[in-house]
């Protein structure tokens, strides 16, 4: 089970672990974030601090944000191929500006919801893919814009015995930080729509 409790407990197993089978490990590792994160499984917080205690925070980081990114592209390929395409033919004619923005912005508005930590991670994999961003849009964003957030979960897992709950991890600054990061992305696109106007 992944909790916080059991990585605590077992920490002293898992970092030996690790350290007799380093390569399987990374593999591992991977193989369960790319699965938690596709099928939107619990225990991608607890994978990133597990990620940083035993990788350390670089490594740890890489990782976690490449195994959550091809989640995420897993997700967003399924939510495309299942209802995506068919509701773009069947509405095409409401969603076409909706998708021209996307086409002229969507980058940008794919960085700012992954910088800010509130939006859930499986709720904009599953309405991206319904839209018609370009898959390599959505995966270079995803990745980008998660180093962040997963920087931060690898670093409090490289200090495992300093915390005693994921709650410690995220204080008011830096949830704040991240927001006003988000906020700033849209910057461009609002001064480019100002412009237009004028």
């Amino acid at each position: 089970m992944l909790t916080f409790e059991s990585l605590k407990t077992n920490s002293d197993a898992l970092q030996s672990y690790v350290e007799s089978n380093h390569l399987i490990s990374l593999s591992l590792f991977m193989f369960i974030y790319i699965v938690v994160a596709g099928l939107n499984l619990p225990g991608a917080v607890i994978l990133s601090l597990s990620g940083g205690f035993v990788f350390g925070t670089t490594l740890g980081t890489l990782l976690a944000v490449t195994g959550a990114t091809i989640g995420a592209g897993l997700g967003f390929l399924m939510s495309r191929y299942l209802l995506g395409e068919t509701l773009n033919k069947k509405y095409e004619t409401q969603l076409a500006k909706f998708n021209n923005e996307l086409t002229s912005n969507g980058y940008m508005y794919m960085l700012t919801l992954r910088l800010i930590p509130i939006f859930p991670f499986f709720l904009i994999n599953i309405l991206a893919g319904l839209t018609k961003l370009k898959l390599r849009t959505f995966l270079w964003t995803s990745f980008m814009g998660m180093i962040p957030g997963g920087f931060v979960f690898v670093y409090a897992g490289s200090r495992l015995n300093e915390i005693s709950s994921v709650n410690d991890i995220f204080s008011p600054q830096i949830l704040s930080a991240f927001i006003l990061l988000g906020l700033l992305m849209l910057v461009p696109v609002i001064y480019k729509k100002l412009k237009s106007r004028g």
